[in-house]
Formats: structure tokens, C-alpha cells, sequence
């Protein structure tokens, strides 16, 4: 019988908030050990926290963008847990009333379809702190720099079915609260991370499987990995007579296998309970709109007007709108171009996004501006040059800058395109080739190839491609 892969996604995202949530130590990246962890952070007597607004405003802003309920009333509980890098022996969460509750966000299937994943929750928290082993042997260190530093946690519904799903809602998140600048999404610094709950079922049935939770996975190929092996691990287990427990497992990159960690606690374990210190947060509708209205253009609502304002493809859309900086640099170069929306968009999503991925550069800091990359692509577009040609420009912009106009010029790449000349050149390539002639009258059209290579070598590289064909065509 077939089984059935049930996935249900508990992502972690560190606000990009400069202090911590309930206290005023740094949340920078990198400090040494215990230098951004202040009294409270330490869970000293007499210490009370108090609460950040602007991770409050953070999380709304997510709930806003994910179409999600906004609680006008959340409440801030204790969970309790007892862990050496966790100072105060509990954490400050949210449980019964989080700040959201009901969205969802759509993502794009392996069939080119859409499927809509709910969103239970996403409520916010403070982190633990971190236990080091590696440098310590027969002890482990103890890191809390970040011991109250803010989390939002977005736990969606069982909705995922492969792992392949699950890599693109993770991704879709990742996008989505980097867009909206609530977290750098830096996945090795930590600051966007998730765990996995994973089970099987029969094919057919309703019931739900007993679940594993993978924690901490910190990339997309982890994500996979894991769940691609704790699914086969689970199958195995049950047609071999089997039961899967409930448990916390952790995935081992370099063995390619999750391994049991702890057993699975359930609510009750945590105590949950109020916590006497933090007021209930309310929110009136005023506040609500006033970061409704701050909300910029959502992926989703931009990369339905590239393909409805600019005729391109869902693929070209989704490519083009990764990130908030790709997209307007897409935008300020159609402008610079006075619309050609497809050569922009083959050109940022190919040489240029090949560019900055071989540089390890981000478009942020691209070295050709929009404006230095519309100089070249309109020579493109009037015969100048050559796509190939404009690769070579290209290499030089980017290494050198400068302008399209003098790069071509100094370096001869300017397409010859004179009629005249070419036919001349033609002319003789035909005539030093009478074999490869006949057999393209006899019908053997492949030989076309052979014609348009030996004028580019004649030319090189130079000839308009386009023109030589239509001279080939007429003068075979």
C-alpha cells in the first residue's frame, strides 16, 4: 500500500529589532560570549522585563501581510523548562492568546500549480541562550547573548505533503519577512530557523500519524535532507511490523540521518502558565491601520502585476521579485529602456544574476548600476552589438565600469551590420565551401549551422547573426 507524507512547519524568525525583547541588551551578531547579556537576559532577582514595541509592531506587520487575524488582546505566558542555557529556568512565550492566529500564504507546487498552506499561529518569544561543545572537552560553555532575543515563531497547519513542499513554504516565508524587514534571514547566523513535524499515513485515510519534530534545521538542503530520510525511517518502521514514537529528533548533516534526541513533551509538560509580570498587550483598530498603511507592495501582489503590467511569465515574475531590491532594479532599467520589459528582465535574471552569484555579491551592491545596464542592452536592441558582445561589455562594466558606448568603441566589438559587406563575405565563404552547399539545395538543412559559423569566424564573431542567416538563406 502507498503512504501519505503529513508536514507541518514550526519556523523561527529572529526580529530585526537592535535590543532584545524584553530588555535593552544588543542583539547585534558576533559579540563575544556573554558581552549582550544584561540582568535581566540573566534572569536576576528583582529584574522585570519590559516589553519591546517595535517587535510587537513587527509581528502585525507579518499577520498584516500573511492575511492573518490580529488578536486585539495577546498575553505573554511562562513556559517552564529546566536547560543550562536558559538562566531563569523558564521562557517568555505566548500560548493560549497569540498576537496571530488564521493567515495563510500560497506557494507554487512542483506541477506549476498554487496551494494554499494555513497559517495557525505566529506568536512571539524570547530565545534561549546557546550550549557550546566543540571547543570544550568534557564540558559545554554557555553563550547568552541570545537569552532574550526576539522571536516570532509561524507554526503552519499539516498541510505539506512532500519535502519539496515544505522547501518552498520555508522559502516563501524566508522572502516574505525579508521583504517586509522584520528579519535578515540569514539562515547560518541563525536567524531564521525551523523544526519539522513529520508523520505518514496510509494513503486514503483521515487520521493523523504519531509525529517526529526535527529541530533546528538552518537551510533549505537540511529541511530536505531530513524529512526525505525521516519519511523512509517512519515507512520502514511501520511495514516492518514497528510503531513510531513521539519524540524530538536531530538531523546530522554529515551522516544524512536524524537520530532520537528526547521524547516528544506535549503542552502540559511546559506548565504554561500567565506571566505575572507582563501586562496583557492590547491593540485598538488605529494601530492595527497604521501598519496596515506602512505595509510596502507584498511579492505576491507585485509578481501578479510584472506578468499583467510587463507580459511576463509566472517564472520570470517569481525570479524577478525574490527580493525587494531585485525587483526595483528590474523596474528603474525598463524605465531606463523606455519599456523593454524582456530583454531587462532575460538580462537581470541571466548574466546579472549569474554575475552576482559567482561573486557571492547581492544586487544591492551590484557593480552595474540599471542605468550602465540600459546603456548596453539599448546597443542590443539597435544592431550594435551582438549578445555575445554584450557579455564581453558586460565583463568590463563589471569589472571596470565605465560606459557601454566607449567600451565598445575601444575594444572594436561594434556588430557589423552593413549589408553589403556582409554579402561580400558570403559570398566567399559559399564559394570556398561548394560540398556543404550542394547538400543544403539537395535539402540537407542542417548545414545551415556550418554556413553561419564560418562567417562568425570570418567576421570574429562580429556579423549580425540575424541578418547573416536571412543573406545565407537568400544567396544558398
Amino acid at each position: 500500500m502507498s503512504w501519505e507524507t503529513v508536514i507541518g512547519l514550526e519556523v523561527h524568525a529572529q526580529l530585526a529589532t537592535r535590543s532584545k525583547i524584553f530588555s535593552g541588551a544588543a542583539t547585534a551578531y558576533g559579540a563575544a560570549p556573554n558581552t549582550q547579556a544584561c540582568l535581566v537576559d540573566l534572569g536576576y532577582p528583582g529584574v522585570l522585563p519590559v516589553l519591546n514595541a517595535e517587535a510587537v509592531r513587527m509581528a502585525v506587520r507579518f499577520g498584516l501581510a500573511v492575511k492573518a487575524t490580529i488578536a486585539r488582546r495577546s498575553v505573554f505566558a511562562r513556559k517552564n523548562y529546566f536547560y543550562p542555557d536558559l538562566p531563569k529556568g523558564y521562557q517568555i512565550s505566548q500560548y493560549e492568546l497569540p498576537i496571530v492566529h488564521d493567515g495563510a500564504l500560497d506557494i507554487r507546487t512542483a506541477d506549476g500549480g498554487h496551494k494554499r498552506v494555513h497559517i495557525v499561529r505566529a506568536h512571539l518569544e524570547e530565545d534561549a541562550g546557546k550550549s557550546l561543545h566543540e571547543n570544550f572537552a568534557g564540558l559545554s560553555g554557555i553563550d547568552l547573548n541570545r537569552a532574550g532575543t526576539p522571536l516570532l515563531e509561524i507554526v503552519s497547519g499539516p498541510d505539506l505533503r512532500s519535502a519539496a513542499e515544505a522547501v518552498e513554504y520555508l522559502r516563501r516565508i524566508h522572502q516574505l519577512v525579508r521583504w517586509l524587514g522584520i528579519c535578515d534571514g540569514n539562515m547560518q547566523e541563525g536567524s531564521l530557523r525551523c523544526d519539522a513535524n513529520v508523520s505518514v499515513r496510509r494513503t486514503g485515510e483521515d487520521r493523523l500519524g504519531t509525529r517526529a519534530e526535527i529541530k533546528n534545521l538552518n537551510s533549505f538542503r537540511f529541511l530536505d535532507r531530513a524529512i526525505l530520510f525521516e519519511v523512509e525511517r517512519q515507512i520502514d518502521l511501520l511495514e516492518s511490523g514497528g510503531t513510531v514514537v513521539q519524540e524530538t529528533r536531530l538531523y546530522d548533516p554529515d551522516r544524512d540521518e536524524t537520530r532520537a534526541m528526547r521524547g516528544k513533551e506535549e503542552a502540559n509538560d511546559y506548565r504554561y502558565f500567565p506571566d505575572p509580570d507582563l501586562l496583557p498587550v492590547e491593540l485598538d483598530d488605529d494601530y492595527i491601520e497604521s501598519v496596515r498603511a506602512a505595509l510596502p507592495e507584498l511579492p505576491a501582489e507585485l509578481q501578479a502585476r510584472f506578468t499583467g503590467e510587463y507580459g511576463l511569465g509566472e517564472d520570470e515574475a517569481a525570479q524577478l521579485g525574490a527580493t525587494r531590491e531585485q525587483a526595483a532594479y528590474f523596474e528603474a532599467l525598463v524605465t531606463e529602456l523606455g519599456g523593454e520589459a524582456k530583454l531587462a528582465a532575460n538580462w537581470v535574471i541571466g548574466e546579472l544574476a549569474a554575475t552576482l552569484n559567482r561573486t557571492g555579491t547581492t544586487i544591492a551592491d551590484t557593480r552595474v548600476t540599471a542605468q550602465m545596464l540600459a546603456r548596453l542592452l539599448r546597443r542590443i536592441a539597435d544592431g550594435t552589438v551582438s549578445g555575445s558582445m554584450a557579455k564581453q561589455v558586460f565583463e568590463v562594466l563589471w569589472e571596470e565600469g565605465g560606459d557601454a558606448d566607449a567600451i565598445i568603441e575601444a575594444r572594436g566589438l561594434r556588430q557589423i551590420s552593413d549589408a553589403d559587406e556582409l554579402a561580400r563575405i558570403i559570398d566567399e565563404v559559399i564559394a570556398a565551401n561548394p560540398v556543404q552547399a550542394q547538400q543544403y539545395r539537395e535539402g540537407k538543412t542542417k548545414v545551415m549551422g556550418f554556413f553561419v559559423g564560418q562567417v562568425m569566424k570570418a567576421t570574429g564573431g562580429k556579423a549580425n547573426p540575424a541578418q547573416v542567416n536571412q543573406l545565407l538563406k537568400q544567396k544558398l
